[in-house]
Formats: structure tokens, sequence, C-alpha cells
């Protein structure tokens, strides 16, 4: 028998406006795609905060998590992501969705954009090779820190509890899999009377 080609893989929408929906997905190893269950399990975390929210998708493969948010609310969506096959599919998905117009799609290293992201809700898995890259965008976000910062990591991973003003303030298990929640705390204290 000849070798099966890499076919794209098929994802759907969770919840929301386009629930059931299914969403292409990148073929090979070089997204990984937050499954179903745990995608689930974030926003129905999110639930109070994601109606009229933006939402930064960052390491963003298929889109598949930003284009649940706005399914689920979000007034707008930002896209970042290097690899052009990815963007490629992310762009699709959003056309056959008719999402084009509450959405952003900005190619390139997250790195090199995060600090120009205004996003009330921000969401980042960095692929496996990128892994060194999880601290890094921490402390940028935690210098002038949106509402809300979501990470989807492995449980071998460990992330420190505070990145400047973002401080962990829940943590979800889902099998190898985990969500750390980071909120924007003040810096500012007000001086006694």
């Amino acid at each position: 028998m000849g070798q099966v080609p890499d076919l794209p893989k098929r994802m759907r929408v969770i919840g929301g406006e386009f629930r059931s929906r299914v969403l292409r997905s990148v073929p090979g190893l070089d997204t990984r795609p937050t499954p179903d269950r745990l995608r689930e399990a974030l926003f129905n975390v999110l639930a109070p905060r994601i109606s009229g929210a933006v939402f930064a998708d960052l390491y963003a493969g298929t889109g598949a998590v930003g284009i649940e948010a706005l399914s689920r609310g979000a007034s707008r969506a930002i896209f970042v992501e290097q690899n052009r096959a990815a963007v490629s599919v992310i762009r699709e998905n959003l056309r056959s969705l008719g999402l084009e117009a509450r959405a952003q799609i900005r190619p390139g290293r997250v790195l090199k954009t995060i600090e120009k992201i205004e996003a009330d809700i921000v969401f980042l898995d960095p692929p496996y090779a990128l892994e060194k890259e999880y601290g890094l965008a921490l402390e940028l976000l935690g210098a002038t820190p949106p509402g809300l910062v979501v990470i989807q990591h492995d449980v071998r991973l460990k992330l420190v509890d505070s990145y400047r003003a973002l401080k962990r303030t829940r943590e979800l298990r889902q099998g190898d899999n985990v969500l750390s929640f980071y909120d924007a705390v003040s810096t500012n204290v007000d001086p006694e009377p």
C-alpha cells in the first residue's frame, strides 16, 4: 500500500453563532490545535467576559480559538501567526464564516508584534519548537497588560505566578494540557489618609 498523504485535518466551532461549523486545519506538526474539550472549558470560563471583547489569538495556527471567541460574541479578533500555510487557513476559515470584517490577521512573529496589540483578552499557545517564548511573551504582556491573558501549555511546563503586572489567578488542567489565567493587577497603591 502507498503512503497516505498528509491531508488537512478538520475542526469545528464548539459553540455560539457558528456552532458545529467545520474549520479547516493545517497539516503537519508545526501547529498544535487546541482540543475541542479544552476549547469548550476555556470558553465556559471566559463566558462572562467575552461579549463585546477584543480577543487576540497569538500563535493562532488555524485560528480556531479566535474564531470561537467571535462565535461567542467577541466584537473583534486579532490573529498573529508566522506560518504562511496557517495564515492561509485562517483567511479561508474567516471567509467561509463571513467574519473578515471582524478580524485582523497579522502575519509575523508574535514577539515582534506583541507590544502593539490592544486587546481585552489575549490567548497564547506557542508551538512545541517555540516553548521558550512563553516567558518572553508573558514578560512583554506584563509591561502593559490586557485585562486577561490565557496560556495553554503542557502540564510539564512550569510558569511562574506573576510576570510584571500579570498575576496567575486560575489554573485549569485537562489531561496533559493546562490553561493558566493571568489577570492584570494594579500596581498603584493609594496612600493612606
